[in-house]
């Protein structure tokens, strides 16, 4: 009878205790954090959303939507010819004669965004330079982040696999040889424009490539153009993710993004963030 009774005044003293009295853990009487919305530790915060992670290392967590999963490409919208898929892998077609590019387009439009996905050069390679493994991804169908061979291939350094196109080199070339899977992890913030057109914050790009650091929250100089210096043009908050054809086989999996939230972007920027 001891042992119960003992047992019953812990369980007493735990019940009646403050941490378990408290409904939100937090506090009220502390300071302001700045904008004078929250304190700190407050226990009105509200909470993030509970996403789930993917089962494996690259794989979408709950909140991803699918651009392709290795069976489909109803997501996406070929300029001409449609590219093909086998073996879990879309692969670019070369171009038509006369026909011009060939790129992929999504059929649903983005702003911020977290994009993953997968990649590889033709092995064999053939050819050298830009000729050789060459894609990109075209954010807002405008601001490129460089797919290319980057495996023992000169090139110039702001035109090689994990730059942004004629402007930013990466910070390291981390590219593993032709027909190895590779990975792309990238923060894509937009830019924002005023009611008049005028540029109030710059694009800025954060890009992994196969888990390597290669671009940290670098602002894009503009809309990507070859042999130009980039400048902005004001467009609207959203437009699709482009795969670039560059009449080079690059093959494709495992696509996902993540549209982000106002939070996201909003720290460092003093007007109005949609």
């Amino acid at each position: 009878m001891k042992r119960f009774a003992w047992a019953a005044a812990i369980a007493a003293v735990v019940a009646g205790s403050p941490a378990a009295a408290e409904e939100k853990p937090g506090f009220k009487d502390t300071p302001m954090l700045p904008g004078g919305k929250w304190h700190v530790h407050d226990s009105d915060r509200p909470h993030p959303t509970v996403v789930t992670p993917g089962m494996a290392p690259g794989a979408p967590p709950s909140d991803a939507i699918v651009l392709f999963d290795g069976t489909s490409l109803d997501a996406w919208q070929p300029q001409a010819t449609p590219w093909t898929v086998k073996d879990g892998a879309a692969t670019s077609v070369p171009r038509a004669d006369g026909k011009g590019e060939n790129a992929l387009v999504s059929k649903q439009s983005f702003g911020d965004v977290q994009l993953h996905l997968e990649f590889a050069s033709p092995n064999p390679p053939a050819k050298t330079s830009q000729d050789r493994g060459n894609s990109g991804i075209w954010f807002m169908q405008r601001y490129e982040l460089q797919i290319l061979d980057g495996y023992q291939n000169p090139t110039y350094a702001d035109g090689t696999v994990g730059s942004i196109y004629a402007w930013k080199p990466p910070l390291v070339n981390p590219s593993r040889a032709p027909g190895k899977w590779q990975s792309y992890d990238i923060i894509f913030e937009r830019p924002r424009f005023g009611p008049d057109g005028k540029l109030l914050r710059p694009a800025y790009v954060t890009a992994f490539l196969n888990g390597v650091l290669v671009q940290n929250r670098q602002p894009w100089l503009g809309g990507t153009v070859w042999r130009k210096v980039a400048t902005y043009e004001a467009h609207g908050d959203a437009a699709p993710i482009q795969l670039q054809d560059h009449h080079s086989p690059v093959s494709f999996r495992n696509i996902w993004v993540r549209p982000l939230p106002e939070a996201a972007a909003s720290h460092d920027f003093e007007g109005e963030v949609k």
